[in-house]
């Protein structure tokens, strides 16, 4: 008998817990703000399939259904998509904290060294000690300005190469994104490693160099089926993870001479400095050093520099070049702007000698010229995705621990109640007394945000915006621009194809016309 009244009593007890318990989690639920809306997906592959061919146009329509937050299931994660400024300023200024860390990804695990680069780390202590080190010997304003001839020299050359070539066909021209982007990349490495990687008889082989990073922009465009089916990744089905295993070995080995190089050689000084100061050199000097992290007491490995100056370069290089052709594009397509952008360097430099970056401190109108290509043409139209570290409430809805986040720039920059007449390119905007004249380009703006905001905006900001200016300023200062016969401003293709970056589907091709005296471009 004792044992039957134990017996009842037991289920008894049992039975108010679960009940406890259920209605306990039925009041968490009715509590919990509710998931952003969302179209429904397919089993197992979600809304994958529905992206197509132009991800950043498919999330812009749906932004038009679904509002400025809506929610996506890709594979087995849930993905939110950031569709207004309001919104972004939420996840990347509010939840800033909580939204610092990076999803796992096959490009991080493979070009990024393990997710040891910057661009890929976890969010703490290595990933600040990396923002130590890029900002005091690579992007500070000390650093910047002691290598400005770097800079300048090789948009001189550009110019005189350009010079060179005005005699070309009105049937031809050049191709003009291709020169911009070995200029770009030359600049860079010269600041990173002392070296011009398109120069034709020391380095690797220019077609190669440019294939290989053309190669690992498109793959890196954040929506690869790999990083949201791991069965998919495991089987490699599509061979992604074998090219990414093929392009780093690459890189590695290209990086691998050239830190070689470094350690091996003399150190001589160039233009009279006491010491090299490209970022490899101090890097170097570092590790020799055996000098620890001030917060993590880690010393800098051969694999920490190599996983830097991989992730410096593959995102320094191509929004540079990319920026100022679709600028070129644009102003080509507007000549008046051309020609009021042109007025404006004329009254600062003149004409008889080629554009510094100590003119550029005060030029208004190309500025706002800079400023509308990043609003109509964003380099990066998603940014690099971010994760939740734990769940939270955005915008009256609930965002999943370890969601990942897309800020869509793209349809941000569109929005018609952030810009009038969005599809249009009107630099004025930008100009003193224009209705975004306070907007820039350091991530204070949600507007306008193509380096990012928070703790993960882009490390070489400063850095890209020094380029972009100089070389488009010295294109427009320094030349006329010209179609090939056959082409006019208004039948140029306009169409992108995408990848990590925005790329032209048709490269620009068109003729540099000198318009400074001729002793302005000699090198």
């Amino acid at each position: 008998m004792a044992s039957l009244l134990l017996l009842l009593a037991t289920l008894l007890i049992s039975t108010i817990f679960i009940i406890f318990i259920s209605l306990s989690n039925k009041q968490n639920k009715t509590n919990k703000a509710p998931l952003p809306p969302g179209p429904t997906g397919w089993p197992i592959i979600g809304n994958l399939l529905q992206l197509g061919s132009k991800p950043h146009e498919t999330l812009h329509d749906l932004s038009k259904i679904y509002g400025p937050l809506y929610r996506l299931r890709m594979g087995s994660v849930t993905v939110v998509i950031a569709n207004s400024a309001e919104v972004a300023s939420q996840f990347l200024r509010t939840h800033d904290a909580n939204f610092s860390n990076r999803p796992p990804n096959t490009l991080g695990d493979h070009i990024g060294y393990n997710h040891k680069g910057p661009a890929f780390v976890p969010y703490g202590p290595r990933w600040r000690m990396f923002r130590r080190l890029s900002n005091t010997h690579l992007f500070s304003t000390k650093a910047l300005d002691d290598l400005r001839h770097v800079r300048e020299e090789e948009v001189a050359m550009l110019a005189h190469k350009f010079v060179q070539a005005k005699g070309t066909s009105t049937n031809i021209g050049v191709e003009v994104g291709k020169e911009l982007n070995a200029c770009a990349a030359n600049a860079l490495t010269r600041a990173l490693f002392r070296r011009r990687v398109f120069e034709e008889h020391n380095g690797p082989d220019v077609g190669e160099f440019t294939k290989v990073l053309e190669e690992v922009l498109q793959l890196a465009n954040g929506l690869n089926i790999e990083d949201f089916i791991p069965w998919v990744k495991a089987l490699d089905m599509r061979g992604f993870v074998a090219k990414l295993k093929r392009l780093h070995l690459w890189y590695d080995d290209t990086l691998a001479k050239i830190l070689e190089e470094h350690k091996t050689k003399p150190k001589i000084a160039i233009k009279g400095e006491v010491e090299p100061k490209d970022l490899l050199s101090v890097l170097l000097r570092l590790e020799e050093a055996g000098v620890k992290d001030e917060e993590t007491d880690n010393k800098l490995t051969d694999t920490d520099i190599k996983a830097l100056l991989s992730d410096l370069f593959i995102g320094g290089t191509d929004t540079t070049s990319l920026m100022v052709e679709w600028a070129l594009v644009e102003l080509i397509r507007h000549p008046d702007i051309l020609a009021a952008a042109q007025k404006e360097l004329d009254s600062i430099v003149g004409r008889s000698r080629f554009v510094s970056e100590l003119d550029l401190n005060n030029v208004p109108v190309l500025q706002a010229i800079i400023k509308e290509t990043f609003r109509l043409h964003p380099p990066v139209p998603l940014l690099i995705p971010h994760t939740a570290s734990e769940a939270c409430e955005v915008a009256g809805y609930h965002v999943p621990k370890a969601a990942t986040l897309l800020i869509n720039v793209w349809t941000i920059c569109r929005d018609p109640e952030l810009w009038s007449h969005p599809l249009e390119f009107d630099p004025s905007r930008f100009l003193p007394g224009g209705k975004n004249a306070d907007v820039d380009l350091k991530g204070t703006h949600f507007e306008l945000i193509p380096f990012g905001a928070g703790r993960r905006i882009c490390v070489g900001l400063r850095l890209g915006l020094r380029m972009t200016t100089l070389l488009l300023a010295s294109l427009v200062h320094g030349f006329d621009w010209a179609l090939p016969n056959g082409l006019t401003p208004e039948t140029l293709n306009m169409d992108v194809e995408f990848g990590l970056t925005l790329e032209r589907s048709v490269p620009l091709v068109a003729r540099p016309i000198p318009r400074l005296a001729h002793e302005a471009y000699e090198v």
